[in-house]
């Protein structure tokens, strides 16, 4: 099989041997991989892969058909269209993953658009409702609202009874957010919490999913008694100091999460999570795919660039094969 390797903080097109599944495991014949900024990392060196997962390969997404099953394997067969997350070798024309930990394709779905399905809706519907505790009614603040995760938050709050708020630099950026069902949006400002504010009566949101940090003092401002911010990524930066005593007085929780470093238990119950409450939601049409730009397998760079430019709200998608 041929797989993106990084070599030197490069990626370069290698010839691997073919894959074999083990007990309990399925072999897919990957048809679509889906671009994340943590596969971008982890060829620069700053994002190395968790113990046990072969870090020459990037990738964390994927969509294909099951092309071999080993034994004890139960819920899967040869020839099922199925998509996943997974700690690493995405990048490669086979991988091989546990049978539960696979996702069963929504019906009438091709593989480039379920690939953009597991990595962002699975990590906004944990960080929104199974960390945060995000109620029906409730206001939350999706920071930002641009790019993965923030889309499939925002279609999750929406669809779930929450009221979303989206936030981003340039409120441009926010019109493909804003057609997926935010409710407010705010610029990152030094206004960030009178904005608020001002959307809340004064309340505060209930629920903060940030991606940016590191100012959290005047972000935490715009938090309500007993919130919770649930933190999932860094883009603003590694350190931050916090005011512990407005923290002490009004309660707060902070939360850190990550999908990648999960033992195999966590992340076959993330799949069951995904099968009983979002795959229905898919189904109705009440969540929709992201909007995606594809590219060939040959040209993964082109992917990784396109990324770092950071001017498109939505997935990239590498397509294997036609």
């Amino acid at each position: 099989m041929r797989a993106w390797c990084i070599e030197d903080q490069q990626l370069q097109l290698d010839t691997l041997p073919d894959l074999q599944p083990g007990p309990g495991e399925i072999c897919v014949q990957v048809k679509a991989i889906g671009v994340n900024r943590a596969d971008l990392l982890q060829v620069l060196g700053r994002y190395p892969a968790p113990p046990g997962t072969d870090s020459r390969i990037p990738g964390l997404e994927y969509a294909g058909v099951v092309s071999a099953v080993g034994e004890r394997v139960q819920q899967r067969q040869v020839g099922d269209a199925v998509m996943g997350l997974v700690p690493g070798c995405a990048y490669a024309e086979q991988i091989v993953t546990h049978e539960r930990e696979a996702l069963t394709v929504p019906e009438g779905m091709d593989f480039a658009r379920a690939a953009t399905l597991p990595e962002a809706f699975l990590t906004a519907y944990r960080a929104l409702f199974l960390e945060g505790g995000l109620q029906p009614g409730q206001w939350c603040l999706i920071r930002p609202a641009t790019a993965g995760v923030g889309l499939a938050a925002t279609q999750l709050a929406a669809a779930l009874g929450a009221r979303p708020i989206g936030s981003s630099r340039d409120l441009s950026k926010l019109d493909t957010a804003n057609d997926m069902g935010l409710a407010a949006q705010v610029c990152e400002d030094g206004t960030l919490k009178a904005q608020l504010d001002a959307l809340t009566d004064g309340q505060g949101v209930a629920v903060i999913l940030d991606m940016v940090g590191p100012d959290w003092n005047a972000l935490l401002g715009g938090l309500r008694a007993e919130g919770t911010l649930v933190n999932i990524g860094i883009l603003g930066g590694l350190t931050t100091e916090l005011n512990l005593g407005a923290l002490l007085m009004k309660r707060q929780t902070l939360k850190s999460m990550t999908m990648r470093s999960q033992p195999l238990e966590n992340r076959i119950r993330m799949g069951q999570v995904f099968n009983d409450r979002l795959a229905p939601l898919f189904a109705s049409g009440r969540l929709l795919p992201l909007p995606l730009e594809t590219f060939p397998f040959t040209d993964a760079k082109a992917a990784h660039d396109h990324m770092a430019g950071n001017d498109f709200s939505g997935k990239r998608v590498i397509v294997v094969g036609d």
